[in-house]
């Protein structure tokens, strides 16, 4: 990335910093969200942007969205930096203030823009997905009674780091983190979903997962197509016996899973391979992005 976005500008990388005096780097009080583009175009940006403006609320970091003026600026950071498409990522830090923590709301929030070229995605990962590892790190409780995607991802980052200890970090595994109680959560970066007698299941949001976007329209996609959706709260082993599981994030869509890992053993999902609703939702998802006919 040679250019970045601040605070509605775009600027040599080098250039673009804010102040250590900002809560975002003194208390991780800042929120953001990643998205791609499907022909240049930021997917679902208004759905991320209620998210992100109901977590600003709740901090009070005052900041109203701007669906069409963040549309621009994607799009003019985008052509600066060369790109067609792009992974995206917009955060809204709470701005400078005192040493301390206020108990009223901010004034002068932050906002940093970042473009990057997308993930090479191929045609196995369609088919052979990842493969899907169970880490001892238990999933933290939420900051609020739902989670924000805040700045604040020591969780995530600990557990990326158990993950990379297993043989299966090797051939690119996802981590899985349980709730304290023993229940499966979320991945490291992606909710997870799973399939048994044709009914789709994802942890509930009492589990302290993320509300994924992604999450949120593939179980919108799902009812269209007739699917049984339940939300609940299911031990590892309801993932062992499914017929098919799958992750969802917002750069990588929907991602099959084809193995499960505890410890160092591993259990085939299903065929070994995509199973065929998940890559119905799949060719769903990319058809409502207007990817795929």
């Amino acid at each position: 990335m040679n250019y970045i976005g601040v605070n509605g500008g775009v600027i040599d990388a080098e250039d673009a910093v804010v102040s250590v005096r900002d809560h975002g780097f003194l208390y991780g009080i800042g929120l953001f969200e990643t998205f791609r583009t499907y022909g240049g175009r930021p997917f679902l940006l208004e759905r991320h942007l209620e998210r992100m403006a109901e977590g600003c609320r709740q901090l009070g970091i005052p900041h109203k969205p701007d669906p069409a003026g963040l549309a621009e600026w994607i799009a003019e950071l985008m052509k600066r930096n060369g790109l067609h498409e792009a992974y995206v990522r917009y955060t809204v830090t709470a701005g400078e203030d005192v040493l301390g923590l206020p108990a009223g709301d901010y004034t002068r929030p932050n906002q940093v823009l970042f473009a990057k070229a997308l993930p090479h995605r191929t045609i196995d990962m369609d088919v052979y997905g990842k493969e899907l590892q169970l880490l001892k790190l238990r999933r933290n409780t939420p900051e609020g009674q739902v989670r924000f995607k805040s700045l604040h991802y020591m969780n995530n980052i600990l557990a990326k780091r158990e993950l990379s200890h297993y043989p299966s970090a090797d051939c690119g595994a996802e981590g899985l983190m349980l709730t304290g109680r023993g229940e499966v959560a979320e991945g490291i970066v992606s909710n997870v979903f799973f399939i048994k007698a044709g009914r789709l299941f994802t942890p509930d949001e009492s589990t302290g997962i993320l509300p994924g976007i992604t999450r949120e329209m593939v179980m919108e996609l799902a009812r269209s197509e007739g699917l049984e959706v339940e939300t609940g709260l299911y031990p590892w082993g309801t993932l062992e016996g499914a017929q098919e599981v799958f992750l969802t994030n917002s750069i990588q869509e929907i991602v099959p899973v084809t193995a499960l890992w505890k410890e160092n053993e591993r259990t085939v999902v299903g065929s070994g391979s995509a199973g065929p609703l998940t890559s119905m939702l799949l060719k769903k998802y990319r058809q409502r992005a207007g990817v795929e006919q």
